[in-house]
């Protein structure tokens, strides 16, 4: 069921249309003009708004650009009965989700209707998700070493500064990389995440700047590499020290013009991209090795953000327990469990080679054995114990 509001001057009209919505179940509600249909909906939500074009005191043009303008999720339908094609073309433009024509064609109004209902429904679940993706993607923590990265952040972002992530595996490097995007004036455009490791060294340039067809044997048809597809955004180079010299060159020039060339391709294409990179490697021994060429580092390091190791901000493993508790629980559809002071204490004992990653999986573990309140001896058991064998 929708909640629908029916914005035209003529009385008939709005009857007929409402006694049809109702009896599919839809409530909804009337309005004798543009004005009043704005009084309405700026008190109750709508799922849609069916609107007349000409009315009296505010018509239907102007209360389209105001729901609009001011941000109101709402699909608007305008219909009217002086339609013309500029005007259907016009009312699109703006931003309305369709235009019919009177006489109604029923038929055509209830598909339109069920298909702006699927949009709204498409957009609050894309919220829904966004906001569970920002919940479970939190920098938790207010220990001065965690404290010291938040301030750089909040710094940083706003810039188009280079930025090199480094840290342990497992601290959260791809974190800060994302906070420092939704952060930046690029956050409406794309964040591309590439793990440089992950992929093999043969196949990490066309990765990175995409290839022509032809260029080699599996290249059955033109590619958009990451760089493109990060136009206007972010590029999340993660493990960026397991790249080889050969795409490092490439990086490089990239860096340097702006401009990349598809593998097996002749033209530049422009770019314009924000490179944040990530390692759990030391460049500078990589560079003294020859693994890593020293002139990209000095590029990448315009701002060198470093992670500290779990071990280096116990103080904060009281909070991400009780984060990781909520988040898990919530997950599996069960009450929220809790944990004994003395077996937090036991967890800030442990020393965490593999970071927030291990520490969230032993939390899990935790919750799945333990019972509803975990004790310290549940911690010996299924954290310590596991450690040690």
């Amino acid at each position: 069921m929708a909640k629908i509001l029916i914005v035209d001057d003529e009385r008939a009209i709005r009857s007929t249309l409402k006694e049809i919505l109702e009896y599919e179940n839809h409530q909804v509600e009337e309005a004798l003009d543009g004005a009043e249909g704005w009084e309405k909906i700026q008190k109750d939500g709508y799922d849609v708004m069916l609107s007349d074009i000409k009315m009296p005191r505010m018509d239907g043009t102007e209360l389209l650009e105001k729901v609009l303008a001011a941000g109101i999720d709402c699909q608007v339908i305008m219909i009217s009965g002086h339609g013309t094609i500029e005007t259907a073309v016009e009312c699109i433009k703006k931003g309305a989700y369709d235009f019919i024509a009177k006489p109604l064609d029923l038929n055509r109004l209830m598909i339109t209707l069920r298909n702006a209902l699927d949009k709204s429904t498409l957009i609050e679940e894309t919220k829904s998700l966004r906001k569970k993706v920002t919940k479970s993607a939190e920098m938790i923590g207010e220990s001065p070493a965690i404290r010291k990265v938040k301030d750089m952040i909040e710094r940083v972002a706003p810039t188009d500064a280079r930025v090199l992530i480094t840290g342990q595996n497992g601290t959260g490097k791809e974190l800060v990389a994302r906070y420092i995007h939704e952060k930046s004036n690029r956050n409406i455009s794309p964040l591309i995440e590439v793990n440089c490791a992950a992929i093999p060294s043969e196949l990490i340039e066309s990765e990175l700047f995409g290839h022509e067809k032809g260029a080699f044997t599996s290249a059955i048809k033109q590619r958009k590499g990451q760089f493109e597809l990060a136009h206007g955004g972010t590029l999340f180079l993660d493990e960026i020290g397991d790249m080889s010299l050969s795409a490092q060159a490439k990086v490089l020039r990239a860096l340097q013009e702006n401009k990349i060339t598809r593998v097996g391709g002749e033209k530049e294409i422009s770019v314009d991209v924000r490179i944040i990179a990530a390692t759990n490697k030391n460049l500078k021994d990589e560079i003294a090795r020859g693994n890593f060429r020293e002139d990209l580092y000095h590029r990448l390091s315009v701002i060198i953000i470093d992670v500290p190791s779990l071990n280096e901000r116990i103080e904060d493993i009281p909070m991400l327990a009780s984060h990781f508790l909520h988040q898990i629980c919530s997950d599996y559809g069960i009450p929220v469990k809790t944990m004994q002071p003395d077996a937090i204490k036991e967890l800030m004992e442990i020393q965490w080679t593999g970071n927030i990653r291990e520490f969230r999986n032993v939390v899990e573990r935790l919750i799945i054995l333990g019972e509803k309140e975990i004790r310290r001896e549940d911690v010996i058991s299924f954290a310590r114990h596991s450690k040690q064998s």
